[in-house]
């Protein structure tokens, strides 16, 4: 796991810290639900909002790391002219580490949100 992680690049730890982010976000606006600290329903659903796009904001950062690394990809294509497939599909397999990363993170959110939110009902 480690290997996929050192080769998502730059962006892998900038998710990291987009998850802990997501993870002092819910805590700080999920942990009132449990305490009763909200005078209402509304209040309560915008504060859990944000985690939800915190996730969202993950998910992007992903995908603008795999722009780049298919970018990054591409200019060697360009630059040797003739490559072989399974170099080409190496390249797009490290590029999508950074996107499946900012999906599970995105997912994540997604379920805290969804169960606080069930909560709040």
């Amino acid at each position: 796991m480690s290997e996929l992680f050192e080769m998502g690049g730059s962006f892998m730890g900038y998710l990291t810290v987009i998850f802990i982010i997501l993870i002092v976000v819910s805590i700080f606006n999920g942990l009132p639900l449990f305490k009763k600290g909200f005078n209402s329903k509304e209040a309560a659903a915008r504060k859990i909002s944000y985690i939800k796009q915190v996730g969202l904001f993950a998910l992007i950062v992903g995908i603008l790391g795999q722009m780049i690394g298919l970018m990054g990809a591409f200019e060697v294509v360009a630059e040797v002219g003739s490559i072989s497939q399974a170099l080409l599909a190496g390249g797009l397999k490290i590029s999508s580490i950074t996107t499946i990363y900012g999906m599970l993170i995105y997912i994540l959110s997604f379920l805290i949100w969804f169960g606080l939110s069930f909560k709040i009902r």
